[in-house]
């Protein structure tokens, strides 16, 4: 795991050195081990190592071949590297232990085609100076970042953005177009970003570029690259439990000491579990405790830590001493986002026991469908005669109940009854928005379609062939998991040099687990396939509790403890131009009056906005 970054056409050698001094220096944070560059007339490529596998000086990039005709720095791991070196030795002289080496072998030998082999979490980029070109290239589920910006022939890329801003590649302005989407979602999608001119490499592509210009290609896509399952509940149960293993193993492949984050939920509860049957004795586990008891868990984590022999660690937190964490946490943030406080804190633990890589249970709702979302659509689908219906009798409903009983649930249903027809493809959309268009009109001035990537993405997956729960697994991945959850876990984790592995988002498992049926997946309750597979490895009093969600009581501390942070970020914003006068002091006093339609995620995504604005000198 480390940090790239580097430039393609550039005037002179001497000041893109300079450049790129500054780029690498700004994302050191990512890679304390050793740094490294490599400057020609044409490309300028930088690197900052976290040594996980093979830590001698062997392993440091820009990494060569043996003729030095290709340049590779890489960010990630390639987690079947062994195998793969395997598959090589007879073709490539290997110098190294390192999977850097057998990525760059792979490439030298079978050419974009090594895509379609590598098992891991990566984004790379390979010069190669006798074609003239750089490959690039980011895993298959957008866990590692890639940012880039090209404009006037000249191609500059990095792990964050704030490399991009350090080298005066990216103009400190957000990108006005995309401030309705953040809004509603939170974020902003790939291939966007929150910074003009500011774009993201996405998942499963690779790109080429040269000097006639830059061109993507998409190699996995996991609607197209999953086939329907005839498998019975029992075969299904096996296979799931032997490729999610298959996946513990593999990503515990270490050189340095690791260990797993343990929340007492089914997920990370299992991905422990796998561990300590892989490696008695080896597991350290880790976990945020509270004192404020009903958003506490630890007594869950400690079950789970003794019931596999763990050495646990836990950090009990107090609103004083989060408050004291808050302002490092925004400030690690490279890209504003509605999450990441949660995973700073357990990541910052972590890194403080010497751990410098944890596994983490990330993705198992999203796959097995743990999400009310997954419910609500099921429910659509059960009911087909709401498209039978007449429009205004449906929309007359949903803005009766909205009003008779207000919440977040009730608005979100009453958008989704108002829609001139109610499916998959068109209902999603709504279901990841923290604010609604209703609340955009009264905060911004130009509002447009905040859901147009979303509905794309939505479009592209209702027309696939794939289960209905499928269709949303496949939808949360692309929209909430990628640039919420894993932007948000790569710049916490890394802001401490720790390397997050997430092993049930390997491309195998996803494949195979989007391929099965609905009735088979959620026969009655959420995850029930999950917990089922695990053939009895967690206790039911772990698998059948009520979901608690990884979170921070983050309403009673942003009305108390947090409450001046919160609105001196808030005022920024309120004074950026941005928004219309007054609308952010009206949805904050409406939260501090208890509005069940504004619940603390509708405000927090605004804090860390005007947080992030400020620190970063954005103007709007």
């Amino acid at each position: 795991m480390c940090g790239i970054s580097g430039i393609y056409g550039f005037a002179d050698k001497e000041s893109a050195g300079a450049l790129l001094k500054r780029m690498n220096d700004s994302i050191a944070h990512r890679g304390p081990d050793a740094s490294g560059v490599y400057i020609d007339e044409m490309v300028a490529l930088g690197h900052r190592r976290l040594s996980i596998i093979d830590t001698s000086a062997d392993g440091n990039q820009p990494f060569y071949n043996s003729d030095k005709s290709l340049i590779l720095v890489f960010n990630g791991e390639i987690y079947n590297y062994l195998e793969l070196k395997e598959q090589l030795k007879s073709e490539y002289e290997f110098r190294t232990n390192s999977d850097s080496e057998v990525l760059l072998a792979a490439y030298s030998i079978w050419g974009k085609e090594c895509l379609q082999r590598f098992n891991g979490m990566f984004a790379f980029v390979i010069w190669d100076k006798i074609e003239g070109q750089l490959f690039i290239a980011r895993d298959r589920m957008g866990e590692k970042p890639l940012y880039y910006t090209y404009q006037n022939k000249s191609f500059a890329f990095a792990s964050e953005q704030r490399a991009l801003l350090a080298g005066s590649f990216a103009k400190a302005k957000l990108a006005s177009d995309h401030l309705g989407e953040y809004l509603a979602y939170q974020t902003v999608h790939s291939p966007a970003s929150i910074l003009e001119d500011v774009h993201l490499v996405p998942a499963a592509h690779f790109a080429v570029v040269t000097k006639n210009g830059l061109a993507f290609t998409e190699y996995w896509n996991p609607a197209k690259n999953s086939k329907t399952s005839i498998d019975s509940d029992t075969s299904a149960q096996g296979k799931i439990f032997d490729l999610l293993q298959s996946s513990v193993e593999m990503r515990m492949r270490s050189d340095v000491p690791f260990g797993a984050f343990l929340s007492g939920g089914i997920d990370s509860s299992a991905v422990v579990g796998l561990m300590s049957k892989i490696a008695p004795g080896r597991v350290e586990s880790f976990s945020v405790a509270f004192y404020e008891k009903e958003f506490d868990e630890s007594r869950w984590s400690s079950e789970v830590a003794a019931l596999f022999g763990t050495k646990h660690h836990e950090i009990r937190v107090s609103a004083n001493q989060f408050l004291e964490l808050i302002p490092e946490a925004l400030d690690a943030m490279d890209h504003p986002g509605g999450d990441g406080p949660n995973t700073y804190v357990v990541s910052k633990l972590t890194r403080e026991a010497g751990i410098k890589m944890a596994l983490s249970g990330l993705g198992g709702d999203e796959l097995f469908a743990g999400y009310d979302v997954f419910r609500r659509m099921k429910t659509l689908e059960a009911n087909k005669w709401l498209n039978v219906a007449p429009h205004a009798m449906r929309s007359l409903g949903g803005t009766f109940l909205a009003k008779m009983a207000p919440s977040v649930a009730t608005k979100k249903i009453r958008e989704i009854l108002s829609l001139a027809e109610v499916d998959f493809a068109n209902a999603y959309p709504h279901s990841r928005r923290v604010l609604a268009n209703a609340d955009l009109d009264s905060l911004i001035y130009q509002v447009g379609n905040p859901s147009k990537t979303v509905d794309a993405i939505c479009k592209e997956v209702g027309n696939s062939t794939l289960p209905l729960l499928s269709k949303v697994s496949v939808a949360e991945m692309r929209t909430y998991m990628q640039n919420v959850l894993l932007r948000d876990a790569d710049q916490m984790s890394m802001a401490h040099a720790l390397e997050v592995r997430v092993p049930f988002l390997d491309h195998r498992l996803v494949e195979y687990v989007l391929s099965v049926p609905d009735n088979i997946k959620f026969p009655n309750t959420p995850k029930q396939l999950l917990v089922d597979s695990l053939k009895g490895l967690l206790p039911k009093n772990i698998t059948s509790r009520k979901k608690m969600g990884f979170t921070f009581p983050w309403k009673l501390w942003m009305k108390n403890e947090l409450r001046v942070l919160c609105e001196t970020n808030l005022q920024y914003l309120n004074e950026s131009g941005l928004f219309k006068p007054e609308s952010i002091k009206t949805l904050w006093n409406r939260f501090l009056a208890d509005d069940p339609s504004v619940t603390w995620s509708r405000l927090w995504h605004l804090v860390v906005l005007g947080h992030w604005m400020k620190k970063n000198g954005i103007k709007g």
